[in-house]
């Protein structure tokens, strides 16, 4: 009995070292094959391991090597800027890439953000001459594997604009902030006429008046694949895809801001819009929700860690 018990106890752990070497060398393949390899296997790993030392440290992953854009921007912010733009908490820890001036998730099946996090003070959002938007030009996101990742000639013909979610104009500080902003990974298709250069436009003007008058604001941005019910009576998520890479074309978008004025005071308002021309005449208090409605549809919780009751005034 004896020696039956010490074959088996040593056929498991022959199973299990050889388990473990099959593992190792695969892994070894894929760090060598692919310096993105973090990205390649967030799927198997827990994602506070892999990306979270990666936002709040002060280097970078190292970019992969592409013709399409030039390398990825260095990340020369100090430790504690992340933690102070995510100060109220992350709504995710999937995919997450850290810019100077903006934080966001990304979604690699929808080639979108999923969430696009800014905290915006009075200076991010003061005129500045030296600063321009014609200087900037959008360009693949190279943290991103190339298998998920937008590109220029995605949106090439494709009848829609692209779209940033952290707005450039609030990052006016400095050329390299506003910059970041035209990277792909923080820009979705959205409709030209009547949404991205019309309503949605108006919604980031008000973002930069309330920056302007307030000590802070808090403001996270994403897209939504909303169900509709069709003809048949069927309920249906549908979205359209563009480009070689199947960008997808989200069916709503949110903003929801936090906002802190001079006496300390908080005050949410979360906006939804749907991704199509929308009225000019329509105030912005119309597209108003429930924050529930936006984190319900969305799959995450927003500002979960400030307590409710430090918020005075809830909108929606």
């Amino acid at each position: 009995m004896s020696s039956v018990r010490f074959i088996t106890t040593a056929s498991l752990c022959g199973a299990s070292m050889g388990i473990g070497l099959f593992f190792g060398t695969k892994y070894e393949r894929l760090k060598k094959g692919n310096k993105d390899h973090l990205t390649h296997l967030l799927h198997l790993t827990d994602t506070k391991a892999l990306f979270v030392p990666s936002v709040f440290a002060s280097s970078s992953i190292p970019a992969t090597t592409s013709t399409s854009m030039p390398a990825t921007f260095p990340q020369s912010q100090p430790v504690n800027r992340v933690s102070e733009i995510m100060k109220f908490g992350f709504p995710s820890l999937d995919q997450v890439r850290s810019f100077d001036n903006f934080v966001l998730s990304y979604d690699r099946r929808n080639r979108n953000a999923q969430w696009v996090f800014e905290h915006i003070k009075p200076e991010h959002v003061m005129k500045n001459e030296n600063i321009k938007r014609g200087k900037s030009e959008f360009l693949e996101d190279n943290i991103i594997h190339t298998f998920f990742r937008a590109t220029k000639n995605d949106f090439k013909n494709s009848g829609y604009d692209r779209g940033h979610l952290a707005a450039a104009a609030n990052h006016r500080h400095t050329q390299k902030a506003m910059d970041q902003t035209f990277t792909l990974s923080n820009v979705s298709p959205q409709v030209g006429e009547g949404f991205n250069r019309d309503a949605w436009n108006d919604l980031e003007k008000y973002v930069r008046a309330k920056a302007r008058q307030s000590r802070n604001v808090y403001c996270c941005t994403g897209p939504l694949y909303l169900p509709r019910r069709e003809n048949d009576g069927k309920v249906y998520v549908k979205y359209e895809v563009i480009g070689k890479n199947n960008v997808a074309v989200p069916t709503h978008f949110f903003k929801v801001l936090l906002i802190e004025n001079n006496q300390g005071q908080f005050e949410l308002m979360p906006f939804v819009m749907p991704n199509q021309p929308l009225p000019k005449d329509v105030k912005l208090k119309k597209y108003l929700v429930p924050l529930e409605s936006i984190e319900r549809a969305a799959g995450f919780l927003l500002f979960d860690k400030i307590p409710r009751n430090n918020i005075k005034i809830i909108s929606g």
